[in-house]
């Protein structure tokens, strides 16, 4: 059972991309969870000057954010490993990493809604 969900940059900004409710989505996915944004995909996206990158930013305020030493997708890797998390995510290579450590990832199907991994 999942409780806790890492967001990744690609996460925060499928809203946006696809007209998503992402809190809707998780909560019909995995019932009541908490989510958690590594300082880390702030950082990656306070450095992107994009209208998603703003919203993506916008949306994480209302996430409790945890701080991490590490950058970008390591980042994510070790607050998922702290907290026994899925990571919710769309990017391939952060899905493989996901994988070998063991955890479960959350995607997106068909731009329209969320899968666990295994789905």
């Amino acid at each position: 059972m999942v409780d806790c969900v890492v967001l990744d940059a690609n996460a925060l900004i499928m809203p946006f991309q696809f007209g998503l409710n992402l809190d809707a989505e998780l909560a019909r996915l995995l019932g009541e969870v908490k989510v958690v944004v590594p300082a880390s995909v702030i950082d990656e996206l306070s450095n992107l000057d994009t209208r998603e990158a703003r919203a993506a930013l916008t949306l994480a305020a209302k996430y409790e954010v945890v701080e991490t030493s590490l950058c970008g997708d390591r980042g994510v890797l070790d607050v998922a490993a702290r907290k026994s998390a899925a990571v919710v995510t769309n990017d391939r290579e952060l899905i493989a990493l996901v994988n070998k450590m063991g955890l479960p990832v959350v995607r997106l199907r068909s731009g329209k809604y969320l899968v666990m991994s295994g789905d």
